[in-house]
């Protein structure tokens, strides 16, 4: 069913939710925004803690030039489309390198034949290039892992819609930035078409929750949603991707593009709304409070959703930055046993492999799973927590992984699994491994007037 565009709304879609969501979403969209009146964006949202952290040390060590790994597969399909449809992109594909994911981007346009794009890059998020590593760690954690004596990766703080939505008013094509909320990058395009005030607390806060409704894809139109038999959602091999319109009061109307699967109904855009709402009278962000708890939401038509009543206070003086730290090495292996008494020797497997890990030494935390026989819930211990009858035969995979400090520790997991094959029970088979090094995160709140002089907005040319 083909959508019922309100003049003068401005249209957002947002094409990805994380690193890696399907690479394919943003062409429906911009096929169906190319035909609509009125501004239009296409958002990117692919850059959680752990995401930044590794783009950092792959930037640091000279793996990858620290920009999102998988630019390409998200740009080069619809930039000649989005670019010729007056759709503009705002992303933190940024990530650890905002600049260099702006020249790849040009790169991209000449290969493809097509005016280069007015590429802006707003910068500021990374704290340890204007701070000390004493300075960032001097404020308090508020939440994750004690970081004393271990080296910064990464410190990174959040930052607000502003400097996003005055990109774009130096007629941005494309505004790439690294940390920034993942609300902000809807909130900016809706700051520089409606020009709010930065007092206007209740627009800016219904800004806010339409960049959240957004922010995690295909959450909000059905998929993570869909539970078969409880809450069935129609073709989601074809889910579409949200398309929001928000009109100059902020109120906000969920769709998606026409022909695609999914399904936005009250119950979705609920879930999405709640998700990682803390406190529904005091969602945090830079630019403003937003209290949803006097909202109310209306099917307006089929797989249209209409969110209204959102309330706005003064956001926090401070703003939340994540320190991501060195944690060690992972090592995981797994090995499948099946048929006839298989849990036992699945079992017993893992049991093989505890008793020589213990016989070793060592320090590293280890855990121990069998697939299949309620491995999600017994924390990783031999013993399960509940003794309900289990199918003795069948097909069982174990998983043993340890986390150390020591590379040579975590791979010794690895190789007592690989030596079950004639050490071990019979008939194991389907032997898998990986070996990652890996980081921990925490959450420290900074005062703005730490971070605000450092935020900068410039344009990269090709």
């Amino acid at each position: 069913m083909t959508s019922t565009i309100v003049n003068a709304a401005v249209h957002i879609g947002c094409a990805a939710g994380f690193s890696g969501d399907r690479f394919d979403a943003a062409i429906p969209i911009v096929a169906d925004m190319a035909n609509r009146e009125g501004p239009k964006f296409l958002l990117f949202e692919v850059l959680a803690e752990r995401t930044l952290a590794l783009a950092q040390r792959q930037r640091r060590d000279g793996q990858h030039p620290g920009y999102s790994p998988y630019l390409d597969r998200y740009i080069r399909p619809i930039l000649k489309d989005a670019m010729a449809g007056n759709i503009r992109i705002v992303s933190n594909m940024g990530s650890a390198n905002p600049r260099a994911a702006a020249e790849r981007i040009h790169a991209i346009a000449q290969e493809l034949g097509i005016a280069p794009p007015r590429i802006y890059i707003v910068t500021g998020d990374d704290m340890l290039s204007y701070m000390s590593e004493a300075e960032i760690t001097s404020n308090p954690i508020i939440e994750g892992i004690d970081i004393a004596d271990r080296p910064l990766i990464a410190a990174n703080a959040y930052l607000g819609a502003r400097p996003i939505g005055d990109a774009l008013n130096r007629k941005a094509d494309i505004v790439l930035v690294g940390r920034t909320t993942d609300s902000a990058l809807a909130l900016g395009p809706l700051l520089h078409i409606y020009n709010w005030a930065k007092d206007d607390w209740h627009r800016l806060a219904r800004g806010t929750i339409a960049g959240h409704l957004l922010e995690c894809g295909a959450q909000v139109s059905g998929a993570y949603f869909a539970d078969p038999g409880f809450k069935d959602v129609p073709d989601l091999a074809n889910v579409g991707f949200p398309i929001a319109e928000i009109d100059g009061q902020g109120n906000v109307t969920i769709g998606k593009p026409a022909g695609t699967g999914g399904l936005i109904s009250k119950a979705t855009v609920t879930e999405q709304l709640l998700y990682e709402m803390h406190d529904p009278s005091a969602y945090l962000t830079p630019d403003v409070t937003a209290d949803i708890t006097q909202c109310s939401l209306t099917q307006t038509d089929t797989n249209r959703v209409t969110i209204s009543g959102v309330l706005g206070h003064t956001p926090p003086n401070q703003m939340k930055a994540t320190l991501c730290v060195a944690n060690g090495w992972m090592g995981e292996a797994e090995m499948s046993y099946a048929g006839p008494n298989a849990l036992a020797r699945a079992r017993l497997a893992n049991e093989v492999i505890e008793q020589r890990m213990r016989h070793a030494g060592g320090n590293g935390q280890i855990r121990f799973d069998i697939i299949g026989d309620a491995s999600a819930f017994n924390g990783g211990h031999l013993t399960r927590p509940h003794q309900e009858p289990s199918n003795n035969d069948g097909d069982y995979r174990i998983r043993a992984a340890l986390l150390s400090q020591s590379r040579n520790e975590a791979q010794s997991i690895i190789d007592e699994v690989q030596s079950l094959y004639c050490s071990g029970p019979a008939g194991g088979g389907g032997f898998r491994h990986h070996l990652t090094e890996q980081v921990a995160t925490a959450s420290i709140l900074v005062d703005k007037e730490q971070i605000l002089p450092h935020i900068h907005i410039e344009e990269v040319s090709p």
